[in-house]
Parts: C-alpha cells; sequence; structure tokens
C-alpha cells in the first residue's frame, strides 16, 4: 500500500541555487514535507514531494516563503520559484535542469551574494482626490468649475475630471518615483519599478542589493525620505530572495 501511495506524490519546486548535491532542509514544505536537492551539473532544485493538487492556502504559501528564507542562509545564490510549480518526478526536475544550465548559471551569477529589498511610497491621507484638488490648482479649478453651483453634473464632466485627476496622479508618481531612484541608485545593484497596487500608493520599488549593503539602504531611504512632507509615508521590508530580478521560464 505505501508503494502505490508513493506513486501519486508530485515534485515541488522552490527555486533554483548553485549546486548543493546531498543537501536536506528536513521537514519544512508544503504540508511538512522534507526539502531536499535534485542535482544535475552545477545547479540544484530545491524541492519537496507533494500530492497531486496543491492549494493556494495561506499555510502553503507562507510555507513556500519559509524555504526561501532558509535557502537564502545557505546558499550564495538563489533564483525562486514562484508558488505552485510542480513536476511529474525527480527525472523531469533534472531534465530541466539539463536543458536550461547555462541561463540558470548566468542568473545565478547576476544575484550571487545579493537579496532584494521592497520600497513602497504612500499618500498618507484620507481621501487622495481631495488632497489632490488641494495640492492640484488645475484639478480645483475644474472641480469648482464643473461640480460648483447647484446643478449636476453631466457624465461628460464627470468623465474630463476624472481624466485629469488620473493624469496629474500619475504625472505624481513618475515624478516622485524619480526622485527617490535618484537617491537610492547608489546603494543598489539594480533597481526595477513596480505598477502600484492602490490609488494611494506613489511608489512601488524592488532594490537589488549586496547581502552586506542594507544599512547603506536604509540610510539612503532615509534620505530620499526627507525630501517628502508628512503627507507621505515610507515603508521599506526585506531582505527577500530577488523574485524580481529573475526570469525562470520552466517548462515542467
Amino acid at each position: 500500500m505505501a508503494r502505490q501511495a508513493s506513486t501519486k506524490q508530485k515534485v515541488y519546486l522552490y527555486a533554483v541555487a548553485p549546486e548543493m548535491n546531498g543537501v536536506s532542509f528536513g521537514p519544512i514544505g508544503l504540508d511538512g514535507g522534507k526539502v531536499y536537492a535534485i542535482t544535475n551539473g552545477r545547479v540544484s532544485a530545491l524541492v519537496s514531494d507533494v500530492p497531486e493538487k496543491i492549494r493556494p492556502e495561506r499555510r502553503q504559501l507562507a510555507a513556500h516563503q519559509e524555504v526561501l528564507k532558509r535557502l537564502m542562509l545557505d546558499a550564495t545564490a538563489v533564483l525562486p520559484v514562484a508558488f505552485g510549480v510542480v513536476a511529474d518526478n525527480p527525472a523531469a526536475i533534472r531534465r530541466i535542469l539539463s536543458g536550461n544550465q547555462k541561463p540558470l548559471l548566468e542568473q545565478l551569477r547576476r544575484v550571487t551574494g545579493r537579496v532584494e529589498m521592497g520600497l513602497r511610497v504612500t499618500w498618507d491621507v484620507p481621501n487622495i482626490f481631495e488632497y489632490f484638488v488641494q495640492t492640484h490648482p488645475e484639478l480645483r479649478a475644474a472641480r469648482d468649475r464643473f461640480f460648483g453651483g447647484h446643478r449636476e453634473p453631466a457624465q461628460d464632466d464627470k468623465i474630463e475630471i476624472g481624466r485629469l485627476f488620473d493624469r496629474l496622479l500619475g504625472d505624481d508618481r513618475e515624478a516622485h518615483t524619480e526622485r527617490v531612484v535618484e537617491i537610492l541608485t547608489p546603494s543598489c545593484v539594480e533597481v526595477s519599478r513596480n505598477k502600484p497596487r492602490t490609488e494611494h500608493e506613489v511608489v512601488n520599488l524592488a532594490c537589488l542589493i549586496g547581502r552586506a549593503g542594507r544599512e547603506q539602504f536604509e540610510a539612503a531611504v532615509f534620505e530620499a525620505a526627507k525630501m517628502f512632507d508628512n503627507h507621505y509615508a515610507f515603508d521599506y521590508n526585506g531582505p527577500w530572495a530577488p523574485h524580481n530580478f529573475v526570469d525562470l521560464a520552466l517548462d515542467l
């Protein structure tokens, strides 16, 4: 019966790292699975055995991240894999490592000795539209023109003021991002600009830094924050595996 159950197991992929043949991290994977290395050539895949179906539950996502954190302590470079990548068996993993040896080694060289830090800047105001009305005379004049008096504004008027607000929002985000990136660049190897996830978000950056460069990066963040008033909130986080600086197109 035990042999039959094992045939239903798949192999879950967490990350690729430089050769780690024989390494095992114990039962820290999804559903308490033992995380171990599958090696081919100069690269290893960190995996655990899992059932055929994996649900994107919070505990599973947390386990995936914990494996990456542990791996970052032991490996000089980590190529993190997105949640949910499953192979049929170890042989499939070895074929992928063999067929992608060169690009994997190139990406490993790119992130060796480096980690990712995140920085988000948000408008710390209760109502972003009203804040822009107060800080942008062009928008304030349009608001008064279309919404002043007692008449109900036409739909076209609402669309026009919405477009004006969106344009000003985009212009401010671009200008503020440029200012922040200019300050951070000397402390970073690379900076990736991500799209804002909420209306209040001004800047969303992923920064690749040297593992020994965190203090310098944090000092740069505080230096950038000095250029903004109390209507802006800075929040940096990390270190993380370099998700935003890795492009793994693995066909499993």
